[in-house]
């Protein structure tokens, strides 16, 4: 639904999803997925696509539903009936990641932290596995995120929303926790009191059955827990009581299994909806009662002030918790960098940061983009709203009054273990690669698929001009980009690429797989490694720089590796390269991949690909594949199409063991189509095959 003026200042509501009454008038901060460019709605064609799945907590809306809309009831859901279970369920650990030494002097450490709101679809029709498009949602600065909710829900659509796997899978392996939502909307965009009383209706025995639901699906589907946002007005105190009750059989249910919750300061203990901009006596009660926790975080309602902030970081602290668990409301679904937001009430210069801060909607950075938009461009903004116009994470700045994160907050990172790779793909793009060669023309996304990235965009040392940096589509040694070194190169630069932890020893190299642009002139690129971190914040790693040779336009995709054993045993806390070109000639330097690690390894084959359901559409044939999980450590799993003439063509990849492929035509007279699935190792290695065929 649209997003409409608010008639009192800061005042807000949060609103989710499409499908109810748009024109409504009346204070509001619109989630508004129906106004994504270039998504869609399901078909109801293709009844094999599986999407991200979502429920009211019991009782249904009268009526029908919308096309392409299922209307479920979480109590009757169950994990055994599930047809789309196996596409939706994350597996990807979330990984335990570290705090370098920040890349500049504002940046603080263990104060303010950053929590998302982000809508990636529609709530109904969101694809369970990424799309056919390179137009989407694509975030890639984890290493300042500290929570990521997975936004929307409406009133015609449905209440409760679980997380695509994707995202989970992408950011999980950047050590970010991602939450659900459940979303009870106000009444003037649909909301009935009796969803709220279903959420926290007790069984016979006093228990919360659907407390129950919600560990058990953030459990089985493997995100993180819940964004709870009760902002359906009419209640009372005794309702506001049984809320609160709720929540804390939900955050015990959950603690086991390391779930936490959010709670959106929206009711308050007399069961109206308050909104306070606050902590206070209004809403502590769900923050943290005489019997402690009750919400791991409170997202702070946007009507804040710089009082209403500083009172609600004592509260905290006087309640025995972190000022840092309250995030204040930042509304950036409308203007993103542009967005008038008094900066020193929570990040004030010289004195410790007041609270942490949650952005509402930052996909705005695709949003904004006019249609015909391209991946590169979405990146350019995204890199503008967490790095500042016109700045590097060295010497971030803003855009007018913007305090862009990376001026506050530090970057964290998770290359802890080897081996570690990356083929610096950002989960969608315009072709897919693999060694350097086209295996499929088509447009796609998958966040799963998404690679470790460099966090700092972008650090460079050197005494003559800063080359331009950025993620290029339009070559790559493996998925869809690769990272573009693009200038004049008049002094040697060194390009800063990831803080690390990562052991090392006598075996230990760093393959770096590297080529030039056509007309480029002729680049010397040495390997830059740290074996202590930086001296101060700011401060360049004392990095030494190892030769990795000299490439000329022509010579094509490279691989050379680097022993890192003369460095000694230890610990590499830093990765970046040194580059020089000659007499100041433009260069254009790709980088396709980067690993290190203390030798080959290649994943074990999975087993029993099959094909479990086929649909006839528009002439093709869409599948459901199935196939079982590989012994040993598996990165993810890449299926390809076996042509007549030997090639192959890829299909699609999934960090689980299902995957959706729509489209399958016959190739000439081919009797079937063969189907290949592979398992791919961290280090990009795959292994032999499993088979199955489609026949026509």
């Amino acid at each position: 639904m649209n997003r409409q003026p608010s008639p009192v200042p800061r005042r807000r509501v949060l609103l989710a999803g499409a499908g109810a009454a748009a024109a409504l008038a009346g204070p509001s901060l619109g989630a508004s997925p129906a106004r994504a460019v270039g998504r869609h709605r399901p078909r109801a064609a293709d009844s094999l696509q599986p999407y991200a799945s979502y429920w009211f907590p019991d009782s249904l809306p009268s009526g029908t539903p919308g096309d392409g809309i299922t209307w479920r009831s979480l109590a009757a859901w169950q994990p055994g009936t599930d047809r789309d279970l196996a596409f939706n369920r994350a597996t990807v650990p979330l990984a335990r990641r570290f705090t370098p030494v920040p890349a500049n002097t504002t940046a603080r450490a263990g104060q303010a932290r950053i929590s998302a709101l982000a809508a990636f679809d529609h709530t109904a029709g969101n694809p369970s596995q990424g799309s056919a498009t390179a137009d989407t949602y694509a975030p890639t600065h984890w290493a300042l995120l500290d929570e990521l909710v997975f936004w929307g829900g409406s009133a015609g659509e449905g209440l409760i929303l679980a997380p695509n796997a994707p995202l989970v899978d992408a950011a999980h392996r950047n050590g970010v926790p991602v939450l659900g939502t459940v979303f009870l909307p106000p009444v003037a965009y649909g909301g009935q009191l009796r969803w709220t009383r279903d959420l926290v209706r007790r069984d016979a025995a006093g228990r919360f059955p659907l407390a129950a639901k919600l560990v058990q699906v953030a459990t089985v589907y493997g995100f993180d827990g819940w964004f709870i946002n009760a902002e359906t007005g009419g209640g009372d105190a005794a309702l506001a009581a049984e809320m609160q009750a709720f929540l804390r059989a939900l955050r015990a249910a959950g603690a086991g299994q390391g779930l936490r919750i959010t709670w959106y300061d929206a009711m308050n203990r007399t069961g109206q909806v308050g909104w306070q901009g606050a902590l206070d006596d209004l809403n502590r009660s769900f923050f943290q009662d005489a019997s402690g926790p009750v919400a791991d975080s409170l997202f702070v309602d946007f009507r804040w002030s710089a009082r209403s902030l500083a009172d609600s970081g004592r509260l905290a602290e006087q309640l025995g918790r972190s000022r840092y668990e309250l995030w204040a409301g930042v509304d950036v679904e409308s203007a993103g960098w542009d967005t008038g937001t008094d900066w020193d009430a929570i990040l004030p210069e010289g004195r410790d940061q007041v609270v942490s801060f949650g952005f509402y909607r930052p996909e705005w950075t695709l949003q904004h983009l006019p249609a015909g938009r391209t991946p590169g461009q979405f990146h350019a903004a995204d890199d503008r709203f967490w790095t500042g116009e016109g700045a590097t994470a060295a010497r971030p700045g803003g855009a007018g009054g913007w305090r862009a994160p990376a001026t506050a907050v530090a970057d964290r990172s998770t290359l802890t273990a080897l081996p570690f790779a990356t083929g610096f793909n950002t989960g969608h793009g315009l072709r897919w690669y693999e060694a350097g060669k086209v295996t499929s023309e088509a447009p796609w996304s998958h966040l799963g698929l998404q690679d470790r990235l460099p966090p700092r965009r972008w650090v460079v040392h050197t005494e003559g001009q800063h080359p331009d940096i950025s993620w290029d589509f339009d070559d790559a040694w493996r998925g869809g980009s690769s990272l573009l070194v693009r200038g004049a190169l008049d002094a040697p630069a060194t390009v800063e690429l990831f803080p690390a932890r990562l052991p090392a020893g006598a075996a230990t190299v760093l393959d770096l797989t590297h080529r030039l642009d056509p007309a480029s002139g002729p680049v010397t690129v040495e390997v830059a490694v740290a074996t202590r971190p930086a001296p101060a914040p700011g401060r360049p790693a004392p990095y030494v720089h190892l030769p990795a040779g000299t490439l000329r336009s022509g010579d094509g995709w490279r691989t050379d590796t680097v022993r890192l054993g003369p460095l000694g045993s230890g610990t590499l806390h830093a990765l970046g390269v040194r580059l020089a070109g000659r007499g100041g000639a433009a260069v254009a330097w790709r980088l396709g991949a980067l690993a290190v690690h203390d030798g080959p390894a290649s994943p074990a084959a999975p087993g029993g690909l099959r094909i479990t359901g086929t649909a006839a559409v528009d002439g093709a044939v869409s599948v459901r594949l199935a196939w079982r999980r590989a012994d040993g450590p598996v990165r993810h799993y890449e299926l390809h199409r076996r042509l007549p003439d030997g090639s192959r063509r890829f299909l699609g990849g999934t960090c689980g063991t299902a995957l959706y492929v729509p489209g399958l035509r016959r190739a000439g007279t081919e009797p079937a189509a063969e189907i290949e699935v592979r398992a791919v190792h961290e280090l990009f290695t795959t292994s032999e095959p499993a088979r199955a065929q489609l026949p026509w």
